[in-house]
C-alpha cells in the first residue's frame, strides 16, 4: 500500500508539473509579444528612431513621392492623378522625388511619424473624450520643414505658408476598439511575463524530477520563440498580401520589417535561451550520472567491486 500511494503521489506531482510548464511556455511568447506592442509600438521615440532610417530607403521614397505627387496634380487640376500626359504632372513628381533626396524631406518623415503617433496614443490612452477620428495638424509636419529649408538657405523659404489644416489618420469607427485592445495589452505586458515566470518555477518545484521538468521547461520556451518567428514572417507575407497594390509592397515590407525588427530579436532571444536552459540541464544530468556511477558500478558476477589496492604512505 506505501508503495502504491507513493506512485500516485508522484504521478498527481508529475502530471500538475507538467501543467503549469505548459502554461508557462504558452504565456512566454505571449508576453512577449504583449510587450514589444506596449514598450516598442507604443513609445514615441522607439518608434520614430525605428521609421527614422526608412527616409532613405529608395522604395519608401518612391511610394511618398508618388503618392504626394498624385494628389497635388489632382488639387492642381491639371488631369487625371498619376497620369503622365499632363503638362505639369511629370514635372510635380519629378520635383517630390528630388525633394525625397533632401534633409529637408528626412525632417518632414521623423515629424510626420511623430505627430501621427502622438496623436493616436493621445486617442488611445484618453478615456475621457469620446472615441472620434484621430486627427493630425499639418503645420506640426510643415513648421520643422520650413525651418530645414530655411537653414538650407533655399530662398524664399521662410514665406511658407503654415497653415493649421487637421488631416483624419484613424476612423472614428475603429478607435473605440482600439483604445480597448491598446488597454488589455498594457495589462498584458506586465502580467504574462510574471506569470510564465512563477508558473516556470512552480513547475520546476513540485516535479517529482526537476531536472527533467527543467529542461522541458527549456524546450518548450525554444518553441514559443520559434512559433513566434514563425507568426512575424506569416504575419509579413498576410500583411503585403492584403496590399491592393503591388507597387507599394516593396514600401509596406520595408516598413513592416523595420516595426517589428525589436520583436524578432525578441523571439530569436526567447528561443536561445530556452536551448541553453535545456542544454544546461542535459549536461549537468549527464555530468552527475557519470560520476555516480563508479560508485553504483558492480562486477559481472552481481558482487560489488572493490577499490583498487593502495599502498600505505611512507
Amino acid at each position: 500500500m506505501p508503495l502504491h500511494h507513493d506512485d500516485r503521489r508522484t504521478r498527481l506531482r508529475t502530471a500538475l508539473s507538467a501543467t503549469l510548464v505548459a502554461l508557462a511556455c504558452l504565456l512566454a511568447p505571449c508576453g512577449t509579444l504583449a510587450a514589444w506592442v506596449t514598450f516598442g509600438l507604443a513609445d514615441t521615440g522607439r518608434y520614430v528612431g525605428a521609421m527614422a532610417p526608412l527616409a532613405a530607403d529608395p522604395d519608401v521614397r518612391d511610394t511618398v513621392a508618388d503618392a504626394v505627387g498624385d494628389e497635388v496634380v489632382r488639387e492642381l487640376g491639371t488631369g487625371t492623378a498619376g497620369t503622365a500626359d499632363t503638362p505639369l504632372g511629370p514635372f510635380v513628381h519629378d520635383a517630390i522625388r528630388s525633394f525625397t533626396r533632401t534633409e529637408a524631406f528626412r525632417t518632414a518623415w521623423e515629424a510626420g511619424n511623430r505627430a501621427v503617433h502622438d496623436a493616436v496614443l493621445r486617442a488611445l490612452r484618453d478615456d475621457a473624450t469620446a472615441p472620434g477620428p484621430v486627427t493630425v495638424d499639418l503645420a506640426l509636419v510643415t513648421t520643422p520643414v520650413r525651418a530645414q529649408l530655411a537653414a538650407d538657405r533655399m530662398p524664399f523659404a521662410h514665406r511658407i505658408p503654415v497653415e493649421h489644416t487637421e488631416v483624419a489618420v484613424v476612423p472614428a469607427t475603429e478607435v473605440a476598439g482600439l483604445r480597448k485592445g491598446y488597454r488589455l495589452l498594457d495589462a498584458a505586458a506586465l502580467w504574462l511575463p510574471l506569470a510564465a515566470v512563477a508558473l516556470a518555477a512552480t513547475g520546476i518545484a513540485v516535479a517529482a524530477r526537476r531536472r527533467r521538468a527543467l529542461t522541458a521547461t527549456g524546450l518548450g520556451t525554444a518553441l514559443g520563440g520559434a512559433l513566434l518567428v514563425l507568426a512575424i514572417a506569416v504575419g509579413r507575407r498576410l500583411t503585403l498580401a492584403d496590399l491592393p497594390d503591388r507597387v507599394h509592397r516593396p514600401a509596406a515590407a520595408a516598413v513592416y520589417d523595420a516595426l517589428t525588427a525589436t520583436l524578432r530579436t525578441a523571439s530569436w532571444l526567447l528561443l536561445a535561451l530556452g536551448l541553453t536552459v535545456a542544454l544546461a540541464s542535459w549536461l549537468t544530468g549527464r555530468l552527475g550520472n557519470r560520476r555516480a556511477s563508479p560508485s553504483r558500478a558492480t562486477a559481472r558476477d552481481g558482487r560489488p567491486r572493490r577499490p583498487p589496492a593502495t599502498l600505505p604512505p611512507l
